[in-house]
């Protein structure tokens, strides 16, 4: 019986990211919502390392979290721009416009999933300007 709670916690952790990624992406399906989070968290997880991915990956549904820590393979850290720039380039017919959302809708979910503490050890990791990628503007 306890199997059956944990599975169905599963789903709906998977749901309700799903649901934000999708609300605030303004994307017309769940399937949309999933495309843009996977490509966004593993391009996401190529930037980072350690305890902080892993931590991180543990706040994520499970199957965003192995992507996460199974990231694409990147051999420099990119800039906000960049990233943008390769989340396009990821995501069939997307312009660096609609990346854009994409990259913002993602991570503003994954950004209220990490919580403040996380969140800032994550962006100590990151190039400058990932913080607005996040939606949390830092102060200067």
């Amino acid at each position: 019986m306890a199997e059956k709670g944990v599975a169905a916690d599963v789903t709906v952790r998977w749901e309700a990211f799903l649901g934000q990624v999708k609300e605030r992406g303004e994307y017309d399906s769940l399937h949309e919502a999933e495309r843009a989070a996977r490509v966004v968290l593993a391009l996401l997880g190529a930037h980072l390392v350690g305890e902080v991915r892993a931590r991180l990956a543990a706040r994520l549904p499970e199957g965003f979290a192995l992507i996460l820590l199974n990231p694409l393979q990147s051999a420099e850290p990119l800039s906000p721009e960049r990233f943008v720039r390769a989340t396009a380039a990821w995501i069939e017919g997307a312009t660096e416009q609609t990346a854009a959302w994409d990259v913002g809708a993602v991570l503003s979910a994954v950004a209220d999933a990490a919580g403040d503490d996380l969140l800032d050890q994550t962006l100590l990791q990151l190039p400058a300007g990932y913080d607005l990628l996040f939606g949390r503007p830092q102060p200067t």
